[in-house]
């Protein structure tokens, strides 16, 4: 019984972010690592609500969740063959820093050209971006340069205030940490930018 109200919960907070998604407003989420803030991956007028509340520069980038590799290729030009292991053996979330971006807001790819990218692995995630079609940005719920809360009472009342729609699950989780992040070029380097 617990299961299945669960899942209706779910159901019910996706279709109320997805309302505030397509009208271009903030979400309050948890996410398969950290509670994030997050928009419409494709507008850039929501990405720049995003830099505006975190007080961030754009030109530090911000990642994007996807729900599986189809939805991954269908917004970066080119993936290198190795992504697919990395991400079929990792034994945590992780990001892949890509090359050539493609479909996205242009506020949200880095002056080098690319773009953080993860395939998520949470259900609420998983489903929301699904009913969306779209990816959805990804950022830790915290104004730059401050901690990244683990539990949702540890954020503030500026990104509290700052969003459309908090959503309902997860408050009482503790997240454990920020995902891995690897940086992919099309030439085969990899680099691991954080662990």
């Amino acid at each position: 019984m617990a299961k299945k109200r669960y899942e209706q919960n779910i159901i019910d907070e996706v279709n109320e972010s997805i309302v505030i998604l397509k009208r271009g407003g903030l979400l309050l989420y948890p996410t398969d690592t950290v509670w994030g803030i997050g928009c419409d991956a494709t507008n850039a007028e929501a990405v720049n609500k995003i830099f505006a509340l975190k007080k961030r520069a754009e030109s530090k980038s911000l990642i994007c969740l996807v729900s599986d590799f189809k939805m991954l290729n269908q917004y970066v030009e080119k993936i290198p063959e190795i992504a697919y292991s990395i991400l079929k053996y990792a034994d945590q979330p992780t990001t892949i820093v890509y090359d050539d971006p493609i479909r996205v807001a242009e506020n949200l790819i880095a002056e080098d050209n690319t773009l953080g990218i993860r395939v998520v692995e949470d259900g609420f995630c998983k489903a929301l971006i699904k009913k969306l079609g779209k990816p959805l940005v990804s950022t830790s719920a915290n104004i730059s340069g401050e901690k990244t809360p683990m539990r949702f009472p540890e954020i503030s009342e500026p990104i509290l205030e700052g969003v459309d729609y908090i959503v309902n699950l997860q408050r009482k989780h503790k997240s454990t940490k920020s995902s891995t992040i690897i940086k992919l070029k099309n030439n085969g380097q990899v680099e691991i930018l954080r662990k």
